[in-house]
């Protein structure tokens, strides 16, 4: 068995690493690509302002941005990681959302998502671009002033090494840190707590990712 789980190891690593070198190079063809982009967009406006009036056909409003949630709640299981039982919607919005949870797991969320290749954050970040990162596999974790700053030190070099993942305080959460996916959430004392590393290992690019291998850069910071 401990040489099954080895193995099972090894290749989520080895896949997480192809997946950096295909965030890499995809970076270098975004560049390539921007001007061509800018150029597209000019046009666009040129003609009719058909970028703008595109953008705002496919956003919703904030009544629909707020309702879009539905019911649900969270489920603990033995690990102790919660779950939500709700469906969670995934519609691009450009308003505030209202979470049903925080920090939130999931739902609508800005077409934008949050650089989350490793990203440090020393500051709080929009609900609404983190979620997007969590729609593309990545894990959030998020921490108040009540946690040790050896804590936060450690998952912040966690995360420095960890592809699809990111890291940012968020004071109004009632656990010193807190650990997100897309539909899953652990709350832990300490960052030596051995629930942290399981976590990682399962919900980065996990099973529940709603779009495995979307990018986690060129989003915003």
């Amino acid at each position: 068995m401990g040489s099954a789980n080895k193995t099972q190891s090894a290749a989520r690593k080895a896949r997480i690493e192809e997946m950096r070198r295909a965030e890499q190079s995809r970076q270098r063809r975004n560049r390539i690509l921007v001007v061509a982009a800018s150029a597209v967009v000019v046009a666009a406006l040129v003609v009719g302002g058909v970028f703008v009036v595109k953008s705002q056909g496919d956003d919703k409003d904030t009544a629909s941005s707020s309702k879009a949630q539905g019911s649900g709640h969270f489920v603990t299981g033995k690990d102790g990681v919660r779950t939500w039982t709700g469906k969670l919607t995934r519609n691009h919005v450009q308003t505030t959302v209202n979470y049903p949870m925080h920090p939130p797991v999931g739902g609508d969320h800005n077409p934008v998502w949050l650089n989350c290749n490793g990203n440090v954050y020393t500051k709080p970040v929009k609900d609404e671009n983190a979620v997007h990162a969590l729609e593309h596999g990545a894990v959030w974790v998020t921490y108040t002033d009540k946690a040790k700053k050896a804590d936060v030190a450690t998952l912040t070099a966690k995360v420095k090494q960890t592809p699809y993942s990111l890291i940012s305080p968020y004071p109004s959460q009632s656990a010193p840190i807190e650990l997100s996916a897309w539909g899953h959430q652990l709350s832990v004392t300490s960052a030596n707590d051995p629930k942290v590393a399981a976590f990682f290992e399962t919900y980065v690019q996990g099973k529940q990712t709603p779009e495995p291998g979307a990018s986690c850069t060129g989003g915003t910071m």
